[in-house]
């Protein structure tokens, strides 16, 4: 919604500082999104009138317009737009101007032939938002001026509303200005709502046919109607708020909706079959040819306003149609004021795919008891350009089942006010926060006050919703914070604890943190190189992802894929999900996994994190290279086993695994089940005494069957040396020259350390030779 600060201004004082405004529409809830000056001519865009267009045999979406600036020599410039003929004044944009948008206008050729400047919409000037064609000026404008001064024009301030949808009445500069001036403790002038003097009586009788679509219907004879341009003001205010001038009639009808939230028709009374209105929904197959000309094809849900000899003048709350429009030839109107059922409205434009500034306020909801209010409006704005304008007398008001009624009231308690805002308001200052914005109150009990609802707020019904206003108005900066009191006080479970600590250990080790889909296409699993059935969804988001997951792989590896894709070959990541393995009863045997994923690494350095994330957890288990998991290498992955239950996986991915993801590097894999490791009671850390005497470091070399897992000589290695093991790494696995088929190579480095002395050549050589047994004892031997 585009809210002038001029206008406002007319309906209350609110003054024209825009930042103090500004801040009390955002702190009213009617959010500002943008400010734009309008008004103001854009240098460099001066008028210019067309003397001849002309179209170019090689040209199908442009042509050539010739225009006098007023110097009599005209000037050639392409232009897209077909909507201008010779003698209209246009605004142009001549060589040099800077745009809105940041185009610099430019000479630029088209077929060798070059443009001298830009014919300009309202768009292009940031007038409005009407792109449809170049904006058309006044005939009488005078030439090489600034179109702004040409036109008159004063400079202003719209402001941009972010309007939610409880606050229909803000679609009207009246319910804006209302708001306003009670936050900002002025007075505000609603529009004169008084005809005056009327015509003799004549009337265009309405029928409404389906009264639970159409509340009020109300119909109002004008005579001495003369169409013609509207004065430079109104057309200002309208391009302020983003509509275009057609002509006085209406332009005036647009006003009247801008101003009051009363999107009204008016109808060229000599057009109506029968002189009347018949409110109907559509015949299967029936249509309508609406003002901008497009045929539409209509279902029972439309509601269709028809002549009084039942043929479709237009869709009812959304667009009137073209057979029955305001024409030069015009001199009686019939004005519509009504008030249609807002879902149907709503429905109509969605499933038609037309929506007018009329169904954004219907579908929204407006005031039925408006109709008059509207009638008198555009009475006053219209006798400017008509002055022998006649309202007659007669209005036909015509109500339908689905009418809301004139009376509705809601109790507001002043204790119910204080439980849900949290502050101490008495009685008195309810009713004067209220009465300035339309709310009548009145005492019913000592703290208990009646309140009649204004009919411009649909959106107020129960006392709720008069409390929202009251803090809205007494100010939400002034709520003060309030700490809910509890017996009860919130902390993390032991189990959310211990998640936590997983997540900080591989962020620690520097691992990012990925949330692939938790969905699967169908051939996702088997390129993997997991052979395992799946559940699948009955009404999945995306027809492609069908499968609920069963294993995080998958999206971790596609993750990697993606980012060597984009130059990150080396990209650490893990998930924490859950995956949904068939088998459960009656629902999947849904578990919660970490998987980790390290690009361009090998097995150890899985080996390693796991160990850090078992030390953190309290937890331990063997690496079981007997139990090979699906999709990984044979020879350098296992399965992490705790008795007979496997928790986990580690190791390497498969090379056709890799191939088919066209992933060119060795990926190491951790996958470890939360939902076993989480609840295990953790084992408690015991504090080792830190030595102040040196280390020494030997490295050991040793050729073992791939039978062997090195989890059998790592276990033996740390039972040798015993206590004076402080650290052992598996540091390089090699197979090729130099060691027999079936085997390989693993050297690993012992850090040896007292805590009492220092350890002599001797005591190192002796834990040597224990080290070297203890592997021939597990199946290895030392490496020549």
């Amino acid at each position: 919604m585009r809210v002038s600060l001029a206008w406002l201004n007319e309906l209350a004082p609110v003054g024209f500082d825009v930042d103090r405004v500004r801040t009390a529409l955002d702190a009213l809830g009617l959010a500002v999104e943008q400010v734009h000056e309008v008004g103001r001519s854009l240098p460099g865009v001066i008028t210019a009138r067309v003397v001849r267009t002309e179209r170019h045999p090689d040209a199908a979406k442009v042509h050539r317009v010739y225009v006098d600036v007023g110097d009599g020599t005209p000037l050639h410039v392409w232009c897209g737009a077909f909507n201008m003929q010779p003698g209209d004044v246009i605004p142009l944009a001549t060589l040099g101007t800077e745009m809105p948008d940041g185009r610099r206008i430019e000479r630029r050729g088209i077929l060798g032939i070059d443009s001298e400047g830009m014919l300009c919409s309202a768009d292009e000037l940031g007038l409005s938002g009407d792109a449809s064609g170049i904006l058309i000026l006044p005939p009488d404008a005078p030439l090489g001026v600034p179109y702004g001064e040409a036109l008159g024009w004063q400079a202003d301030v719209v402001f941009e509303l972010d309007l939610t949808r409880n606050r229909p009445d803000c679609w009207g500069h009246v319910g804006v200005a209302r708001d306003l001036a009670a936050h900002l403790s002025v007075p505000f002038r609603a529009p004169d709502a008084s005809i005056g003097a009327q015509g003799p009586h004549r009337w265009a009788p309405v029928e409404i046919v389906d009264g639970d679509r159409c509340g009020r219907f109300t119909a109002t004879v004008i005579s001495g109607v003369t169409v013609g341009a509207s004065p430079t003001w109104i057309v200002q205010r309208l391009l302020a708020a983003g509509m275009r001038s057609i002509n006085n009639v209406v332009d005036v009808s647009n006003l009247v909706m801008l101003e009051l939230n009363a999107p009204n028709h008016a109808y060229d009374l000599d057009t109506l079959g029968g002189g009347g209105f018949r409110i109907r929904r559509a015949a299967p197959g029936e249509t309508l040819v609406t003002l901008d000309g497009v045929q539409r094809r209509l279902e029972p849900r439309d509601l269709l306003i028809c002549d009084a000899a039942d043929r479709p003048v237009g869709l009812a709350g959304i667009m009137g149609g073209l057979e029955s429009e305001i024409s030069e030839a015009t001199s009686v109107v019939a004005l519509e004021v009504a008030w249609f059922e807002p879902v149907g409205i709503g429905s109509s434009a969605a499933h038609l795919g037309l929506r007018s500034e009329a169904s954004a306020r219907f579908e929204r909801g407006v005031d039925p008891y408006a109709c008059e209010a509207a009638v008198a409006r555009f009475a006053q704005l219209l006798r400017h350009t008509c002055p022998d304008l006649v309202v007659h007398e007669g209005m036909a008001d015509a109500r339908g089942l689905a009418c809301p009624s004139p009376h509705r009231t809601t109790v507001v308690r002043v204790e119910k006010v204080h439980r849900v805002l949290g502050i101490a308001l008495d009685a008195p200052t309810i009713a004067r926060l209220l009465e300035p914005i339309g709310f009548t109150c009145s005492e019913l009990a000592q703290d208990v006050l009646d309140v009649a609802l204004p009919s411009w707020r649909p959106d107020c019904e129960a006392e709720i919703d008069v409390i929202e206003e009251i803090a809205r108005h007494h100010g939400y900066d002034r709520i003060g914070r309030v700490v809910p009191k509890s017996t009860v006080h919130g902390g993390l479970s032991p189990l959310q604890q211990r998640r936590r600590l997983v997540r900080q250990v591989l962020l620690g080790s520097g691992i990012s943190e990925a949330m692939p889909s938790p969905f699967l296409a169908p051939g996702d699993l088997a390129r993997a190189g997991l052979e395992q059935p799946v559940i699948k969804v009955a009404n999945p988001l995306v027809a492609e992802h069908s499968a609920l997951r069963p294993s995080l792989r998958p999206g971790l590896l596609a993750a990697v894929a993606y980012n060597a894709s984009h130059r990150r070959p080396d990209a650490s990541l893990f998930e924490v999900g859950h995956v949904y393995p068939p088998g459960g009863e009656p629902l999947p045997d849904e578990r919660e996994m970490v998987g980790v994923v390290l690009a361009g690494r090998e097995a150890p350095a899985v080996v390693a994190l796991w160990r850090e994330v078992a030390a953190a957890l309290g937890v331990g288990a063997r690496l079981d290279q007997d139990r090979v998991p699906q999709g990984l290498h044979p020879t350098r992955s296992a399965s992490l086993t705790n008795g007979r239950q496997v928790v986990g996986v580690v190791g390497e991915v498969h090379p056709d695994v890799l191939d088919a993801y066209g992933i060119v590097q060795r990926v190491a894999v951790l996958e470890l089940d939360l939902t076993v490791l989480l609840t295990r009671i953790p084992q408690a850390p015991a504090a080792r005494p830190v030595s102040r005497y040196p280390s020494s470091d030997i490295d050991l070399a040793f050729v073992a069957p791939d039978a062997v897992p090195a989890e059998r000589l790592d276990k033996a290695l740390r039972q040798a040396a015993a206590r004076l093991l402080v650290d052992l790494t598996l540091f390089d696995v090699y197979r090729g020259a130099g060691v027999p088929e079936g085997s390989r190579s693993l050297a690993f480095r012992l850090r040896l350390q007292a805590s009492d002395r220092t350890l002599t050549d001797r005591e190192v050589a002796e834990l040597r030779a224990r080290c070297i047994d203890a592997v021939a004892a597990a199946g290895g031997s030392i490496r020549a």
